[in-house]
């Protein structure tokens, strides 16, 4: 479903802040696969997706979505298979706009502009009952400002936003990383609810190495810009976090101690 192929990316070249991101980058995702990534800072993850995503080009490689090659469309023109939600709360929403505005306009993204009236009464309806789904109370604040939410109710909002058109691929970068445990917890249950109803084919970036463990069907280690462990089925259902720890002590020389894995 997604292919990465011998992808590079370097930011500032030949200079002294030279920087590898991706470093021959591989990587195959099935259909309906729910990969969940790990790795220590500057290992290439938020990278990895920014490639996906076409935030900025790479310098060698191909990316494809269902065997098409993406790899030299733009941003925009990638959206209409990509959905994401990012680590800060205040992405992807309109904060001045209400609940059920921000999601017709997810419901209207790449549809083209019309004069007609914006939201009719079934289509409102029908967000509501959306909405219902997440447990929050939301569904009777329907014309609330986003922007007057909690960090977690509306990166639930961003959720159902990000895949009310279905996505080939969905991308969750740290996307918990900013709320408290509690909220957190609720979000991940909500995002892996979300992904196994409408079986989409799923990235998400974690530093809570728990997490990594629990959520998805398969998991990955990025060390350097590339994939270092690659495991999935039975195999990560019986991983405990000191695996994890001992894989990465072991490619990255022990030189781990402040790494923000640990605080995981």
């Amino acid at each position: 479903m997604l292919e990465i192929k011998n992808v590079y990316k370097t930011f500032n070249a030949g200079t002294v802040n030279q920087k590898v991101a991706l470093n021959g980058l591989d990587l195959t995702l099935e259909d309906g696969d729910f990969v969940t990534v790990i790795g220590g800072n500057g290992a290439g993850k938020s990278t990895m997706l920014n490639a996906i995503a076409g935030v900025w080009p790479i310098d060698m490689g191909k990316i494809l979505i269902d065997g098409k090659d993406i790899t030299r469309l733009s941003e925009h023109q990638r959206a209409k298979y990509i959905g994401r939600v990012f680590q800060d709360p205040m992405m992807g929403t309109a904060a001045t706009m209400g609940i059920d505005e921000n999601l017709a306009l997810a419901r209207r993204r790449g549809q083209p502009r019309t004069l007609r009236q914006g939201i009719s009464a079934k289509e409102r309806e029908g967000y509501r009952e959306l909405v219902k789904t997440l447990d929050l109370g939301l569904e009777d604040r329907m014309t609330s400002k986003v922007g007057l939410l909690s960090g977690g109710q509306r990166q639930a909002i961003t959720l159902l936003m990000a895949t009310l058109q279905q996505p080939r691929l969905l991308l969750l970068d740290e996307h918990t990383a900013a709320l408290d445990p509690k909220t957190a917890a609720k979000v991940l249950t909500l995002s892996d609810k979300i992904v196994h109803d409408n079986h989409l084919t799923t990235l998400m970036i974690t530093h809570n190495m728990k997490d990594a463990i629990k959520y998805g069907n398969r998991l990955i280690m990025m060390y350097e810009g590339r994939v270092i462990y690659d495991v999935r089925g039975e195999e990560k259902a019986a991983l405990h976090v000191s695996d994890l720890l001992a894989r990465f002590e072991q490619v990255s020389d022990g030189d781990f101690a402040n790494d923000r894995m640990l605080l995981s």
